[in-house]
């Protein structure tokens, strides 16, 4: 077994046994984890090893570490999915790209169901969305994409889509750019005339935007 393959076989089995720990010992949000003394006793491997796991599950949103003060169990609702998410962590850049095309699969078919339903483009939000783009120059880029998962009422694609986005963070949870302005309009009109592959175009040059900042 090369040392990759190691390394992932190891922060795989840290995160069955913190599933373990919080099923059993009915740990909740906020509360405290085992030490990575304690971890490292319990699966037998270096305590190197246990942090470095703990440090990927922090950036995955599973856990939080308190300078100081130990490890804690986050919020509940940032555990689902998780395995699949926890996969890509210990990867290459193309592993990471993937989740973000995934992400954006999401998207991109919302974007095409509201083009192609006229009670879904015709809905108040997509104005309210371009007015205030209009006077105040900057929009929430996460508020936009969730409203596209939501519109389409398709719950499970939605769960996806917020485990996938949270993996994004700061990219998408951010006030839009100047540069973004025009090109967030265009695929909001485009999406509201049912205009699909001009509103795919749109978001299309958005989301290059996006990855460029």
């Amino acid at each position: 077994m090369d040392k990759k393959t190691e390394q992932k076989k190891v922060f795989l089995e840290i995160v069955q046994q913190l599933r373990q720990l919080i099923k059993m010992e009915k740990i909740q949000a906020g509360e405290k984890l085992p030490s990575e003394r304690v971890l490292s006793e319990r699966l037998g491997v270096g305590r190197s090893s246990v942090r470095e796991a703990l440090r990927s599950l922090e950036l995955l949103g599973l856990i939080e570490t308190r300078h100081g003060g130990g490890t804690f169990l986050a919020s509940t609702h940032k555990h689902q999915l998780v395995e699949i998410l926890s996969m890509f962590i210990l990867e290459d850049e193309k592993s990471k790209k993937d989740v973000e095309f995934t992400r954006q699969i999401h998207e991109k078919e919302a974007i095409r169901v509201i083009s192609c339903t006229e009670i879904l483009r015709t809905l108040p939000v997509w104005d309210s969305f371009f007015v205030k783009l209009e006077l105040e120059g900057m929009i929430n880029c996460r508020d936009i994409l969730r409203e596209l998962l939501i519109t389409t009422g398709n719950r499970l694609s939605l769960k996806i889509w917020f485990q996938l986005a949270a993996y994004d963070g700061d990219r998408l949870n951010r006030n839009s750019t100047e540069d973004e302005k025009l090109i967030i309009q265009t695929m909001l009109k485009s999406m509201q005339l049912g205009y699909e592959k001009e509103a795919l175009i749109a978001y299309e040059q958005w989301m290059n935007t996006v990855q460029s900042t």
